[in-house]
């Protein structure tokens, strides 16, 4: 049998310190499999709802326009500016710039904080539009 040599291990994460940029990346990726899933669920109820007539669609809008179904519909739009700024992001680095350590953090800030506040602007123009 041939004898165990002491091999380098491979990084773990444990040794990594995390950072914006990790943040993101994970975001990046989960935000598309939520707008893949709860995104297409909802569209396909929409449209299924449109086809079957004036009384589905009634229960469609009265199902998201109920907090939960409202709670719903801010994630996925929040998770749609958060998929888009990732990738906005992923095409900037893909043309080589934004490498740099503080750029690279400031990006990485800016495409998680962009989302949140185009959510909130949305989402207030949307449910406060008329009153304004």
């Amino acid at each position: 049998m041939a004898a165990t040599h002491s091999r380098p291990l491979s990084p773990h994460l444990t040794i990594w310190r995390w950072g914006p940029h990790m943040a993101v990346s994970i975001l990046h990726r989960a935000t598309g499999i939520a707008l893949t899933f709860a995104g297409l669920a909802l569209l396909t109820w929409w449209l299924v709802a449109i086809a079957e007539g004036p009384q589905a669609y009634a229960d469609f809008v009265t199902a998201t326009t109920h907090p939960l179904g409202l709670v719903v519909l801010i994630g996925l739009t929040w998770a749609f500016f958060q998929k888009t700024a990732g990738g906005i992001r992923h095409l900037v680095m893909d043309s080589g710039a934004g490498f740099e350590i503080g750029r690279n953090k400031t990006f990485a800030i800016v495409t998680m904080v962009a989302p949140l506040l185009l959510t909130a602007a949305l989402w207030a123009w949307i449910l406060l539009g008329d009153r304004a």
